[in-house]
Parts: structure tokens; C-alpha cells; sequence
């Protein structure tokens, strides 16, 4: 798979995986497992791109004696995410195209 594809795709994933609530690394690793395998250091690279983008904001929390850092889905990170579902139907209809009369066997 092309990178800078497989680079949005899992911008996309890190987004969704956050949707809904405030989360933490641990935690957006473990929602993903079922989809999609991700290291540690994959995840908080793309976190820290997510944030410079403007996609998502951080606060540190106490939890337990440590700090750990939560992430937040901003209005553009939700904007990223509708605009990835335009996206894919286009992806959609071109591989629609591309295997249009393949002969499965």
C-alpha cells in the first residue's frame, strides 16, 4: 500500500478511535486492536501531527500517581473525519471500476 495513503488512513483511525470520548494512548491502541495493529510509537507520532494539525487538543490528567495525557477531537478533526467518508466512496466507485468483470475463482 502506498504510504502517504496508509499515513491518512491511519489519521482517519486515530480520529475515529477519539470520536466519541476523550482518551489516552493505552486506550487508542486497544479500541483500534480489532481493525488495525499499531505500535506505541507509530500512534504517538501521529498524535503529535494530529495536534499540530489542529485535529485534536492534549491535557494531562492525574490518574493513579502518573500523568497521562488525553486526547480531545476538535471541529477540525471531525471535519477530517466527513471529509475521509467523501473520500472513500470515490475510492469506492474507482476500485468498482477497476474490478468491474473480475472472475473470481
Amino acid at each position: 500500500m502506498d504510504g502517504q495513503l496508509k499515513r491518512g488512513l491511519l489519521d482517519v483511525c486515530v480520529l475515529a478511535a477519539i470520536k466519541n470520548e476523550d482518551s489516552y494512548g493505552y486506550k487508542i491502541i486497544k479500541d483500534m486492536k480489532p481493525y488495525i495493529e499499531m505500535s506505541e510509537s507509530t500512534l504517538y507520532t501521529i498524535l503529535k501531527r494530529l495536534e499540530l494539525a489542529g485535529m485534536l487538543t492534549v491535557r494531562t490528567s492525574q490518574h493513579d500517581g502518573r500523568l497521562r495525557k488525553y486526547y480531545h477531537i476538535t471541529k477540525a478533526g471531525l471535519g477530517r473525519i466527513e471529509d475521509f467518508k467523501d473520500e472513500w466512496r470515490e475510492v469506492m466507485s474507482i476500485y468498482a471500476f477497476v474490478t468491474e468483470g473480475d472472475i473470481k475463482k
